[in-house]
């Protein structure tokens, strides 16, 4: 069983996902820190929390579980919302807000 230290997580999360919240890093540090992780990279420990935390948090995942969709068809169905919120984050956070249609939009618009 391995231990993170809190220092190490943060380095990695800033490193990895720069454009992730300071809340979210805070947040995942903790969660990863209090865990003991078998055969598990620090990377894979993040993933894995992100993963989790998104799944549970920011999308439909427990609603459509509670109306008797398959755990395996839920998961599915969200995984594109997880993968995008994670995409953005592992962009600089002014690369990621340029990203976002209306960005372009009111840019566009200037020109």
């Amino acid at each position: 069983m391995t231990k993170f230290a809190a220092e190490a997580i943060e380095k990695h999360i800033r490193r990895k996902h720069p454009g992730c919240p300071d809340f979210a890093v805070t947040f995942f540090v903790a969660e990863i820190a209090k865990k003991d992780w078998q055969k598990a990279s620090i990377g894979k420990a993040v993933g894995i929390t992100m993963q989790t935390t998104l799944r549970h948090t920011m999308t439909d995942y427990d609603q459509m579980l509670l109306v008797g969709t398959d755990r395996n068809e839920a998961r599915r169905r969200v995984q594109p919302k997880i993968n995008a919120m994670i995409g953005a984050w592992k962009k600089r956070p002014r690369q990621a807000l340029d990203d976002f249609p209306a960005t372009r939009a009111i840019q566009q618009g200037m020109r």
